[in-house]
């Protein structure tokens, strides 16, 4: 039987044999037929508990949205113009910044914000790239609920109207993305990133795809948006083609969780453990890197039995994605020693990308993990990862691993699933 899963902008296949196979696993279909565009305009006309937007541009000077950077899918095409329509419709005197959210990677290119915005948008409004590791950028705001300090974006601590848009699918520890996040790590400084993302919280039960009540991570996530008065959001919620299925929009916590709901309707997976499983970090652009490609791993290993092997498919176009994760991980006797470390940590002394490897490695003692991309192979075996060449390769050394009668379960797009 042949497969096929996303691999940057196309897919790439392999042939499995039909009597190892346990399944293929999809997150529910969705059913409706309403045009995306209809889907933003009505959340937006009708927002959750607060007023829409001409009214909260009344009278304001310095409006700031908050958007993604280009390792999000966001369809800012379609949202950004119906954002920018009604906040000039109710104030055409005001200013706005759009602030684009990169957290702590690396600012976008003006091709990937013409790409994102449409060229019209990228030359015409006035963008301001965030950088979480310049601190001349940053206002305090006060101690997260942890006790790190919250340090944000200036230009969005100074606005008097701060919204955002973003994207809802299940994150490997935040629960959901979206909502809260525009905030924290989205326009926070790279400490607060890094004393939010800490080693304990990180091995929290409860820092997982599709759990928020509880969720240390979540709860930091939640109390930064309010302190830097986030007062509007619209989210969307995207298929498998990245068209957009769902929109909610309104005051921040109320909209997002609405939005998480729908999300989480429609992304769980029955429970199952395979001896391999394949998937993939959802195509483009989520599959830049091999940092991002963490994320699709998480839900594979989820599902593998302890023992196992995770095959993940992810282009990798930019590299690995971090400079301290590839090191951190290069230089580490292996995963076990290097997560032992990691646990000595203090909140206050997290450095960077310290939860991306502490997730990876916490895999790597558990399963092995194939990545399948265009990274050179020493680059991948220094990650601690196993090369193959291609998807083909990769299932027939996951076989000759396991044994001939090992079952394989298939989990087409890893980041938007949830994994019981």
């Amino acid at each position: 039987m042949e497969i096929r899963i996303p691999y940057g902008k196309e897919t790439i296949g392999a042939q499995l044999p039909q009597e190892n196979l346990m399944g293929v696993y999809h997150p529910a279909k969705y059913t409706g037929n309403r045009d995306e565009g209809d889907k933003i305009d009505t959340a937006l006309d009708c927002p959750l508990m607060g007023p829409d937007l001409k009214t909260l541009a009344a009278g304001k000077q310095h409006i700031v949205i908050i958007t993604s950077d280009h390792t999000r899918p966001l369809p800012s095409r379609l949202t950004m113009p119906r954002i920018l329509k009604r906040l000039r419709e109710g104030n055409p005197q005001a200013k706005i910044t759009i602030l684009v959210a990169t957290g702590c990677h690396r600012a976008m290119t003006e091709e990937e914000k013409s790409a994102r915005f449409g060229p019209e948008i990228a030359r015409n409004e006035r963008f301001v790239m965030h950088n979480a590791f310049d601190e001349e950028q940053m206002v305090a705001l006060g101690n997260l609920p942890s006790g790190g300090e919250l340090k944000v974006n200036c230009v969005a601590a100074q606005a008097d109207l701060l919204i955002a848009e973003g994207f809802i699918e299940p994150h490997f520890f935040a629960g959901f993305s979206g909502g809260r996040k525009a905030v924290l790590p989205g326009i926070a400084s790279a400490q607060s990133v890094r004393y939010n993302h800490n080693a304990a919280f990180i091995d929290s039960p409860l820092a997982r795809a599709g759990v928020l009540e509880g969720n240390p991570i979540h709860r930091d996530m939640l109390w930064a948006a309010k302190a830097c008065k986030l007062q509007f959001i619209l989210n969307v919620v995207l298929d498998a083609d990245k068209k957009v299925i769902h929109a909610v929009a309104g005051e921040p916590e109320r909209a997002h969780f609405s939005g998480c709901t729908f999300a989480a309707r429609h992304a769980m997976l029955p429970k199952f453990r395979a001896d391999i499983v394949i998937s993939s970090n959802g195509g483009y652009p989520l599959d830049q890197n091999a940092y991002q490609a963490v994320k699709g791993m998480t839900t594979a290993a989820q599902c593998c039995k302890d023992g196992g092997v995770v095959i993940l498919a992810a282009q990798c176009s930019d590299g690995h994605g971090g400079q301290a994760f590839y090191e951190a991980l290069r230089d580490a006797d292996s995963p076990e020693e290097l997560l032992a470390r990691i646990r000595q940590v203090p909140a206050e002394q997290t450095p960077p990308d310290q939860w991306q490897y502490q997730i990876l490695c916490k895999i790597l003692t558990r399963c092995q993990v194939v990545l399948v991309s265009d990274l050179p192979r020493k680059m991948v075996e220094d990650m601690k990862l196993c090369w193959q060449p291609d998807l083909q390769a990769a299932v027939d050394y996951a076989l000759e691993t396991m044994g001939a009668g090992a079952q394989i379960a298939v989990v087409p797009d890893g980041v938007s699933a949830i994994a019981l």
